[in-house]
């Protein structure tokens, strides 16, 4: 359970998702998912909300990213993660990420500076009350603005089934290559009703927390909002499943089929 909400931001801040003349999101979009383990017991809750904000005077979108257990697991292990991203508007290409989480007693507060005139990130530790700084890609992402960046930047119609994607993400002071398999279209139910869905598998590291590679399925809406609807992962031990069960403030209207 320790990495609960940790699959669900890198899930989700890794999808290809159909390319938009204008952003496929704005200020005020806010997603509400349901965790569940083992497919009936509730696990907790996580959030994805987006702000509108200045950072050293550039506009930038302020995305807040939050993670909690609820129910019986609460009291066998009690989560509670904070994450942000701060991204320029009109390159999607991150200058802050924040991750402040606490997970049965494991605890971590990093802030990472992203300097682009350096091609270096500077990574503050508060909880250890050390910094640090690491060479990087001058187009790296973190987990959360990739997520975005995606969203409004890659294109399925010119790729086949099978094909695989892959991209630069910063993340605990390292770099490291994410890849994703695009699966086609599936139209599937939830408690919206039926959607159709861009269906995609990441590719993960298998062994300590993911029983194999291919573990992770994640659907996301055909409509222009492009929003993660359910993501399924086979784990070690159980199988983790969130599905989205709350939304607001999307730029596009959310299509339901009858």
């Amino acid at each position: 359970m320790k990495k609960l909400y940790l699959i669900l931001i890198i899930t989700i801040s890794s999808q290809l998702l159909v390319a938009q003349e204008t952003s496929s999101f704005q200020s005020g979009e806010w997603l509400k998912f349901k965790l569940s383990y083992s497919g009936w017991w509730k696990a907790g809750n996580a959030t994805l909300e987006v702000f509108d904000e200045i950072y050293n005077e550039i506009p930038v979108y302020k995305v807040v990213a939050k993670g909690w257990t609820t129910g019986p697991i609460k009291w066998i292990f009690k989560v509670k993660d904070h994450y942000e991203s701060h991204f320029d508007k009109e390159t999607g290409l991150p200058y802050k990420f924040v991750r402040n989480i606490n997970e049965g007693g494991y605890k971590k507060h990093r802030i990472i500076e992203f300097d682009r005139s350096q091609n270096k990130a500077f990574v503050q530790d508060i909880k250890n009350k050390s910094n640090s700084s690491v060479d990087i890609k001058n187009n790296i992402q973190d987990l959360i603005s990739a997520y975005y960046y995606l969203r409004n930047n890659y294109q399925t119609d010119s790729i086949k089934e099978g094909d695989i994607v892959k991209l630069d993400l910063f993340f605990d002071s390292e770099t490291f290559v994410f890849k994703l398999k695009y699966l086609g279209h599936e139209t599937i139910k939830t408690k919206f009703g039926k959607i159709n869905c861009i269906k995609f598998r990441p590719y993960v590291m298998a062994g300590r927390v993911f029983k194999e590679e291919e573990s992770l399925t994640l659907w996301v809406t055909a409509d222009d909002n492009k929003v993660p609807i359910k993501i399924k992962a086979d784990l070690e031990v159980g199988s983790l499943r969130a599905d989205l069960v709350a939304l607001k403030g999307l730029k596009y209207p959310f299509e339901i089929q009858l």
